[in-house]
């Protein structure tokens, strides 16, 4: 399973898609709490 997953490029497509949107949303919640931080 883990070799087909890692031999398969549409795979590391999705898995680098999925870990691009989980960066962008961290980065965005962190930047939203440093404002809401830097305000009070």
């Amino acid at each position: 399973m883990l070799d087909l997953l890692f031999s398969d490029p549409v795979a590391w497509g999705s898995i680098l898609g999925i870990f691009v949107v989980i960066g962008i949303c961290a980065y965005y919640v962190y930047y939203f709490m440093h404002n809401v931080h830097e305000d009070n």
